[in-house]
């Protein structure tokens, strides 16, 4: 293969803004430390002026989020058939939910096995935002939010279910009959009077599937349908050409976002003395998971090695480190998968609206990592029927667990509360949770792009046949592009319009 300038300077602007990313991150742990080294202590606002432009990337990143993955998600099921869009969906669930069950293991064996908890460890001052829950009614919020009321103000605001606390009446706080004849027992939340609120946030599992239902609506009515798809299909790809644009301030954003949280953060080495251990094993734990596990599933189910697969991702994960969110990383992922992996927009931006939202490997393994070593630290003895409970409950938190930075930590407290751990025993592990986010999230997007990548391979043929093509794949795996034959203009996703 001859290498022609062009095929160089293709090379270059492909790998450049990766690289460009990823000296963003380190960079801004540089200058983050560089500017901790003055005498003074910076001031919040100080922080915040430091953060200002990454904080900016990081809106603009975020309000690509609803009007990608709506339109992305309807145009990707209105193009498919109806069977072949419940095959597709049908893979990536069971990808979704095996690999989030094996992070849940690994995180489980791994806790028990380093034991990083020690009794007595210090607690956090800070105060965690927490609420009183019980895990039926998290669960069935979860459900809840499928089903919104008003798709607009799905967009805006979240429904939840709160919890009244009923008062005490002694000094005890014992139960009694309240005016309407029920019981209440201040100590008991199953007891409470109940109310359903909504609190500000985006109601993204509520929007996918919605749009999924429209996207099956649409498929069926067919040349009836085809000018309302042809508008969501215009609107995605107005949608991803202004993601590139954003994209290519990525460097910059991730820099000051990064050089803020560093600056702002506690002395590191304190932490890391006091946390040495949990932070470790939850970082073992995630690197198993996506650097072995993930791979490994990858190379079995098309029988390639996933390391060029992964090495075009990089600027994805990258992303994911610097702004913590992997629902604000969405519109990069997409870009990269359709334009260096080759993967079908039709697979791609059907799978990955749905990955973002219930697929979160690193959260999972991270909650079941944590709920164990609290009770450690409490010198409390797991039985084998309570790690069975966290390891269920984690897994429906970390699908709970909106795209958002942290939210892991709220659904931590549904996971503590399962085996009757004290909620405020999260602060033991705060002071680190702000960078242990970062990893957790970029392995949330790797899963997810993997996760893509499987299930295009395994629909492959069947895309081929439905656009009646001829040139079958013998092997239904990737097309083996190297990186310097990527065109933009050669994707596969002009042959889905």
């Amino acid at each position: 293969m001859s290498i022609t300038k062009e095929k160089v300077v293709s090379c270059a602007k492909a790998s450049g803004l990766t690289l460009a990313t990823l000296f963003g991150v380190i960079g801004g742990v540089i200058f983050g430390l560089a500017l901790r080294q003055r005498e003074e202590p910076w001031t919040d606002r100080e922080v915040m002026y430091v953060s200002y432009v990454g904080e900016l990337f990081l809106r603009m990143l975020k309000a690509l989020i609803l009007p990608l993955i709506v339109p992305s998600l309807i145009t990707a099921v209105g193009s498919l058939d109806m069977s072949l869009s419940g095959r597709v969906g049908g893979r990536a669930i069971v990808y979704y939910m095996g690999t989030t069950v094996l992070a849940v293991m690994l995180g489980i064996i791994l806790v028990t096995s380093i034991h990083p908890g020690v009794s007595g460890q210090e607690k956090s001052g800070k105060k965690v935002e927490s609420r009183d829950v019980t895990t039926p009614d998290t669960l069935m919020d979860l459900i809840r939010q499928m089903f919104p009321p008003n798709i607009i103000q799905a967009t805006m605001q979240q429904y939840r279910t709160a919890l009244i606390h009923p008062g005490c009446k002694d000094d005890n706080c014992s139960g009694y009959y309240d005016d309407s004849g029920q019981w209440r027992d201040p100590n008991n939340t199953f007891s409470w009077k109940f109310k359903g609120e909504y609190t500000n946030g985006s109601n993204i599992l509520g929007l996918v599937f919605f749009a999924i239902i429209l996207g099956i609506a649409l498929a069926t009515l067919g040349e009836r349908g085809k000018p309302l798809l042809d508008f969501f299909t215009c609107m995605a790809d107005a949608m991803m050409t202004i993601t590139t644009w954003v994209i290519n301030l990525a460097p910059i954003g991730v820099f000051f976002l990064i050089g803020g949280q560093v600056l702002g953060v506690e002395d590191f080495g304190t932490v890391l003395n006091q946390l040495g251990w949990y932070f470790t094993t939850v970082i073992i734990g995630l690197s198993m998971h996506g650097f072995i596990v993930l791979p490994i599933i990858f190379t079995i189910v098309t029988r390639t090695l996933p390391f060029r697969f992964i090495g075009n991702m990089t600027n994805a994960f990258t992303t994911a480190f610097g702004t913590g969110s992997s629902s604000a990383t969405l519109p990069v992922t997409i870009n990269l998968l359709e334009t260096k992996n080759h993967v079908d927009p039709r697979v791609c931006r059907f799978v990955l609206p749905i990955g973002a939202t219930i697929n979160m490997d690193g959260t999972a393994l991270y909650e079941a990592v944590a709920a164990i070593f609290i009770s450690q630290v409490n010198g409390m003895d797991l039985s084998i029927g309570q790690i069975l409970a966290i390891s269920i409950t984690a897994t429906a938190a970390s699908i709970g667990a909106a795209g958002i930075p942290q939210a892991g930590l709220v659904t931590m407290i549904m996971v503590l509360e399962t085996v009757g751990l004290p909620a405020e025993d999260v602060t033991i592990i705060l002071a680190v949770d702000w960078l242990l986010d970062r990893f957790r999230t970029a392995i949330n997007v790797l899963g997810d792009s993997i996760g893509a990548g499987i299930v295009y391979h395994l629909s492959k043929d069947e895309l081929d046949q439905m656009e009646g093509k001829s040139n079958h794949h013998p092997d239904g795996g990737f097309e083996s592009v190297p990186m310097t034959d990527v065109d933009e203009s050669n994707g596969d996703h002009k042959n889905s319009k």
